[in-house]
């Protein structure tokens, strides 16, 4: 039979004169439920930006700036990249944690319509509170913004323009510990009877007489189970976590929460949607995420990253990953997931370009990363293509020019931004492993029939064809599927589409759901 496509979902129902909706079974309605409470919560499925602000714009403002770099601090040219650096043993701290490149919150605001054009949904900010170092996880003041960085004004007046995009803005929590340079700190350390001397643990067996996290003594760990302390970063009403809630930001996402455990984390969670409710509290978790909710809303996908990375560069047995993947989205719950973030590199590890230098299996681990239940989590520049090892090598000052329309990892990133934007199941769906030995294969699928999307990779380096089993009983026979990528169409026949995948090569099927003189078989399906 000659099709013509036309339109594919609901938007398709008055082309034959049908409100589908009254084909909604009983099961139906639960799940229809479920949706629709899903697209009305910005935590879901969002696309996110991360930014480093020292790294990401050059200050308009740099001369005006240069006394807020004094020494051993050093403030480098956007053309350097930073470099691995020495101890400093007066610091403690390494050299290379107190070399600038002069970002601050005026630059980045300059560039609000790059992160808006690109598709974002969410701005994420490393932290900006007052710190010695240019990564700022040594905090000297929760309440304020680092001096290099701006004000606490400049924050505010940053939050008004993310929101007026339409979009959130969250912010980096570092409350497992403070820096050594802290007034609280330094007070507690000076004076035994400090009323600050217990928001820290003192013991002159600990190096530098003060326990600190991994050892650091730059970070100087708090004592979280003081009611003090507590109050002040989360149960009072002049906390941190309130205040910063208040001035605008829209959630947090929380520096090594797994290091402050699910009963504090809890009420951290507790507090700041009590403030904003709706708010994201997300968690840094490199464990297990099974048991760290309802304490967090979402965590951050460490161990999915090992997996994604795995696959995709053919270090880990693609029937092994699927098990891995199905088993975590299953013990954890999709609606837990779809709050998480999916990343494949950030602040604290190799750049995607340097960890998987072939762009083939980058491209596969992008396409996971797209694909999976969860938030997408962009580190700045890494969709140009930057590359940068190990620390401080992933933290260079973002390449500008390298934004150019001829940019194809610019132009993949975009595609699948597109595609998430378009895809109503890859931003809210369910999940659904699919049968397919020697193949990756899922679906993603709402109570929409024509939202599904069947997710297929090849990790292998030879050509592969296989007959998928789809146990969605929505999808019709004889139905055609729109492979997204390339445009290529398969056919279902009961149940079935017999696929050919090329070496390392993926597919993103979605039924077309085609309207021809006024037929289609998806007519009396929701």
């Amino acid at each position: 039979m000659k099709r013509r496509a036309l339109l594919a979902g609901m938007a398709a129902a008055p082309a034959w004169g049908l409100d589908r909706t009254r084909y909604a079974s009983v099961f139906d309605r639960p799940l229809i439920a479920r949706m629709a409470a899903r697209e009305q919560d910005w935590r879901i499925g969002a696309i996110v930006y991360q930014v480093y602000v020292d790294r990401f714009a050059p200050s308009r403002h740099l001369e005006a700036k240069r006394s807020l770099y004094p020494a051993p601090k050093r403030l480098r040219d956007w053309s350097e990249v930073p470099k691995a650096g020495s101890y400093l043993e007066s610091e403690k701290l390494w050299s290379h944690e107190i070399d600038f490149w002069g970002g601050d919150i005026d630059s980045l605001a300059g560039k609000l319509d790059y992160v808006e054009q690109l598709g974002a949904d969410v701005l994420y900010l490393n932290p900006i509170h007052a710190a010695y170092t240019n990564h700022k996880y040594d905090a000297l003041d929760y309440r304020a913004v680092s001096a290099e960085y701006g004000s606490r004004d400049d924050v505010k007046r940053l939050a008004v323009d993310v929101h007026r995009r339409h979009m959130k803005l969250v912010l980096d929590g570092v409350f497992n510990h403070m820096g050594r340079n802290s007034p609280l700190f330094r007070q507690a350390e000076a004076d035994p009877k400090s009323r600050y001397r217990d928001w820290f643990d003192f013991n002159k067996s600990y190096k530098g007489g003060a326990r600190a996290w991994v050892g650091a003594q730059n970070l100087p760990e708090l004592n979280l189970e003081n009611p003090e302390v507590q109050k002040y970063i989360w149960g009072a009403p002049d906390s941190v976590v309130r205040g910063w809630l208040r001035d605008g930001a829209d959630g947090w996402r929380l520096d090594v929460g797994f290091e402050i455990g699910p009963a504090l984390l809890s009420q951290l969670t507790q507090a700041a949607h009590a403030q904003k409710p709706g708010s994201l509290v997300l968690g840094e978790v490199a464990n297990y995420p099974r048991d760290w909710f309802p304490a967090l809303d979402g965590i951050l996908g460490f161990t999915l990253r090992r997996i994604m990375i795995g696959l995709a560069s053919g270090q880990l047995p693609v029937d092994e990953g699927a098990r891995w993947i199905a088993r975590m989205i299953e013990d954890s719950g999709v609606e837990n997931m779809l709050r998480s973030w999916i990343y494949l590199d950030n602040h604290d590890m190799p750049r995607l370009a340097t960890s998987l230098p072939d762009r083939t299996q980058a491209r596969l681990a992008q396409l996971l990363m797209f694909t999976l239940p969860g938030s997408p989590c962009v580190y700045y520049g890494s969709e140009l293509g930057m590359t940068g090892g190990e620390d401080p090598e992933m933290r260079a000052p973002m390449r500008w020019d390298l934004v150019r329309e001829d940019n194809e990892v610019l132009a993949f990133t975009r595609k699948l931004i597109g595609l998430r934007k378009q895809r109503r199941a890859l931003r809210i769906g369910d999940f659904r492993p699919l049968d397919a030995q020697g193949l990756l294969a899922f679906e993603r699928f709402t109570e929409r029939a024509l939202d599904a999307v069947v997710a297929v990779f090849n990790f292998s380096d030879r050509e592969v064809e296989h007959r998928l089993l789809v146990p969605d009983g929505k999808q019709m026979d004889g139905s055609r599927w729109i492979d997204q990528l390339t445009g290529t169409v398969y056919s279902m026949s009961s149940a079935l589409i017999a696929v050919k995948l090329p070496p390392r090569g993926a597919l993103l099927l979605t039924p077309e759901g085609a309207v021809v003189d006024g037929y289609t078989n998806y007519k009396r399906v929701l």
